[in-house]
């Protein structure tokens, strides 16, 4: 009895702690490119026009309209790419379907070799493919799961994309822009801000992925840094030839 209340535990454990996260959703990668976008976009862009020896007043109007185009542009951007993949997605899946409707027996052959292909016993396998193609919509899960490699129920919404890359992108693009607003009359404490930002969600990023917080926010900053560096440089020299 003590065996078995062992075992019934360690399964209860193992169910609670073996979990996932989600990294099919819509939102993560858009979120993530949307702020590291914003940050080295804007700052480059301020760095850039601070190179050719604008005016505070002149850096700060660039900031904010290359925050609002930026935003906006990321997206739109999004929501078109998104909802064109989702639309190649479902045409995909009517294709399945009506060779579902109209070859059955074909498809349920067509399953029953892929798992035969994956070590399964022939009869054992045509057993299985006959059982789970009883239901269409199962059947239809089925076979785009290991035709397509997508699951029906989970496709990503163009919507949260557009919504998580301009809220991000704009929440990125703002850090480099607050220091001015806040009454900043130098370049540096933008560029402060800007990089510490940069590294800050490097290191958040990290934690949905398998790179430690430092590794990934250190890549941030001197990506994010290089950029800015030589917008700068091509403002001065972009200045000078127009001056």
């Amino acid at each position: 009895m003590a065996v078995l209340d062992t075992a019934a535990a360690t399964h209860v454990a193992h169910r609670d702690n073996h979990t996932h996260r989600d990294v099919n959703g819509g939102w993560l990668r858009p979120a993530v490119f949307g702020a590291m976008d914003g940050l080295v976009s804007n700052v480059a862009l301020m760095t850039g026009v601070a190179g050719g020896t604008a005016s505070a007043d002149a850096i700060v109007i660039a900031g904010l309209a290359g925050l609002a185009a930026g935003a906006f542009s990321m997206a739109a951007g999004e929501y078109t790419s998104v909802a064109s993949q989702r639309e190649l997605v479902l045409a995909e899946l009517d294709v399945e379907r009506r060779e579902l409707r109209k070859h059955p027996a074909d498809e349920l052959e067509e399953l029953a070799a892929l798992y035969e292909s994956r070590g399964v016993e022939p009869k054992l396998a045509r057993e299985v493919a006959r059982q789970l193609s009883k239901d269409p919509e199962q059947a239809l899960e089925i076979h785009a799961r290991e035709e397509l490699g997508i699951d029906p129920a989970d496709l990503p919404s163009p919507t949260v994309a557009a919504v998580s890359s301009f809220g991000s992108f704009a929440l990125g693009a703002l850090l480099p822009v607050l220091p001015y607003l806040l009454g900043a009359t130098q370049l540096w404490p933008a560029v402060l801000l800007a990089l510490l930002g940069l590294f800050a969600c490097g290191a958040v990023v990290a934690r949905v992925t398998a790179r430690t917080w430092w590794f990934s926010g250190l890549r941030q900053l001197l990506l994010g840094g290089a950029a800015a560096g030589v917008t700068y440089l091509l403002g001065i020299a972009f200045g000078t030839a127009v001056g």
